[in-house]
């Protein structure tokens, strides 16, 4: 058996990824319709506005194929703060380190923007448990939760890095 082909990682959007993102999002089984068609809105902004959309993207591809993706930009009113907005790996490549390999490229080019502080939002419910570790895992801290964010019961827990070179 041959070792699967290196993942390529691109930050061009194309008007294909539209489908790409929506599949891999869907593919996950973890998000609900209106956050699915957020994940596409956000190519569709990107590829109408450029970079003055204020998202920047991070695709794995493999063998012509895209496995999954990330979406980062400046948090308006800071300086030089990020915040992650998705990461999304195809169900059948998680657990493969494509998710690592995209958070260290979002990083990167975070750092390479003279990025400081990236943050990322999440859910405090029990099956956001294993993308809070994941975060943990990379070097990520709890920051801040908030209380009843969501809905009551579930809170938004803030996680932050420190990116600066």
């Amino acid at each position: 058996m041959t070792a699967p082909l290196p993942l390529v990682l691109r930050d061009t959007v194309t008007e294909a990824d539209i489908e790409q993102v929506k599949r891999i999002v869907v593919s996950t089984g973890f998000f609900a319709e209106y956050e699915i068609d957020i994940a596409v809105e956000l190519v569709e902004e990107r590829l109408a506005k450029g970079e003055k959309s204020g998202y920047f993207f991070v695709f794995a591809d493999r063998n012509g194929k895209t496995l999954g993706y990330s979406c980062y930009g400046p948090i308006a009113c800071t300086e030089n703060r990020f915040d992650l907005y998705w990461i999304a790996v195809d169900k059948e490549y998680q657990n493969e380190g494509v998710g690592k390999i995209l958070l260290r490229g979002s990083e990167e080019r975070i750092a390479a923007l003279k990025g400081e502080k990236v943050y990322v939002e999440t859910s405090s419910r029990e099956e956001y448990l294993p993308t809070r570790s994941f975060y943990l895992r990379c070097g990520y801290r709890v920051d801040a939760e908030q209380k009843d964010f969501y809905k009551k019961g579930d809170n938004k827990v803030v996680l932050v890095k420190d990116v600066s070179v």
